[in-house]
């Protein structure tokens, strides 16, 4: 009998995990097993299904506010059609567990052979559930296997790699970000234009075909400041403090509503563009490009996206655990701090929606130090990811790059 190779054993583990928890998700979602808090499913039985009807009719929801997507998402609210014989939501959990089997398969897929590290795939395996039955209710698991198949790609085929996040950026808009650590030259501009063509002959093929298709662009304008983000805990804090606003439901989502609630998105707008402009000077003297550089630049300009939004809703955090996969497949990334506090983030989000969010939004003492909590994890993480991606890029680089002092250049001919 032939004993089973080392690769076969080192992945054999992960698969039997995936398996485990992933039954325990769907049992989740389909309310086999209750879990405390809200429904996490009630989005999708009744946002998501309403919004497959107009789509079904080949036009977008462009009189709802709640729409706030680009127009690939429509492939996404109208893939559970691909199941007739289930409801909609049933269809809907089974096409979110099939992307989350597709980037396990991938990621398990690049760690064969010992080529890569399988401790990605163990991120994979293990955020999922830390992040729990939210990322099978909501179809930014989709959006992150698209992600994932594109930051694996960049490796060989840079034109496949731009194609998929020309693709995702149609999905959800921050897919894009995936190139921005390509290395200068003939890829940058392969993956660019790829990407370019894809998202530009899409959105034209959408704005054809279906009426409405741009609509998101204008209601994505007027949102506020939600419950759960940074920007937040300001209004969180100051209800003790005689700060009479209130929490409602608004544009999707559950946002703070009152007094200085524009200054405050305001400020929020105002650090997504400095980390702009951070990931730009980056970019500009960054000097030295591994093939560590492009997943670990993904991974820190989403963060900086995602910490500084008006918005964070709990499903971003797969994006961040999806991204921190892939970092870590990679044996020389300098970015496994970061990834393990999004990992400590993770569990903390799950406990402050569904579990704990009317703690949330009474912003009592529970709730608001769960969320505070996540929100520093997150923070710390975004600050640790920069500064590391600097050192690698930038710092040691042009260390490298200076010349010897001449004594040490004396003393090093001096031979013993």
């Amino acid at each position: 009998m032939m004993a089973s190779s080392p690769t076969g054993s080192r992945l054999r583990l992960p698969i039997v995990v995936w398996a485990l928890t992933r039954a325990f998700l769907l049992l989740c979602v389909f309310r086999v097993l209750v879990m405390p808090g809200s429904d996490v499913s009630v989005d999708i039985k009744v946002i998501y299904q309403g919004w497959y009807g107009v789509l079904s009719t080949g036009v977008f929801p462009f009189d709802d506010v709640t729409w706030q997507y680009p127009p690939a998402a429509a492939l996404a609210v109208l893939a559970p059609g691909l199941l007739p014989f289930l409801d909609y939501a049933p269809a809907f959990f089974v096409v979110c567990f099939a992307a989350d089997a597709a980037a396990f398969g991938m990621l398990l897929y690049a760690a064969r052979g010992g080529r890569r590290s399988v401790h990605g795939v163990w991120v994979w395996v293990a955020g999922v559930p830390l992040l729990g039955p939210i990322v099978y209710a909501r179809y930014d698991v989709m959006v992150t296997a698209v992600a994932v198949a594109g930051l694996l790609a960049l490796g060989r085929r840079a034109r496949l790699a731009g194609a998929l996040a020309g693709f995702g950026a149609l999905l959800k808009i921050w897919p894009v970000l995936l190139l921005v650590g390509v290395e200068r030259g003939p890829r940058t501009r392969t993956a660019w234009t790829s990407a370019l063509v894809t998202a530009v002959v899409m959105a034209m093929m959408f704005a054809v075909a279906m009426p409405g298709a741009l609509a998101f662009l204008t209601f994505q304008r007027d949102r506020g400041t939600e419950v759960e983000s940074l920007g937040s805990l300001v209004f969180h804090l100051g209800r003790h403090f005689g700060w009479h606003g209130r929490a409602r439901l608004h544009y999707g989502s559950v946002e703070f509503l009152g007094r200085h609630v524009h200054a405050v998105s305001a400020l929020a707008l105002l650090l997504s563009l400095v980390a702009f402009g951070w990931l730009v000077f980056w970019r500009m003297r960054a000097r030295r490009f591994t093939a560590c550089t492009p997943s670990d630049a993904a991974f820190t300009a989403v963060l900086l996206f995602t910490t500084t939004s008006r918005v964070i809703s709990p499903q971003y955090v797969i994006w961040l655990i999806g991204l921190g996969a892939v970092c870590v497949t990679m044996r020389g990334s300098r970015q496994r701090l970061p990834v393990l506090l999004m990992l400590l983030a993770a569990p903390l989000t799950q406990l402050e929606f569904p579990i704990w969010f009317h703690h949330v939004v009474a912003s009592d003492k529970l709730g608001v130090a769960t969320l505070t909590l996540r929100n520093a994890l997150l923070v710390a993480a975004t600050v640790v990811s920069c500064a590391r991606l600097w050192r690698e890029t930038v710092t040691e680089a042009e260390r490298t790059d200076e010349p010897e002092p001449p004594a040490e250049r004396a003393s090093a001919l001096v031979t013993p």
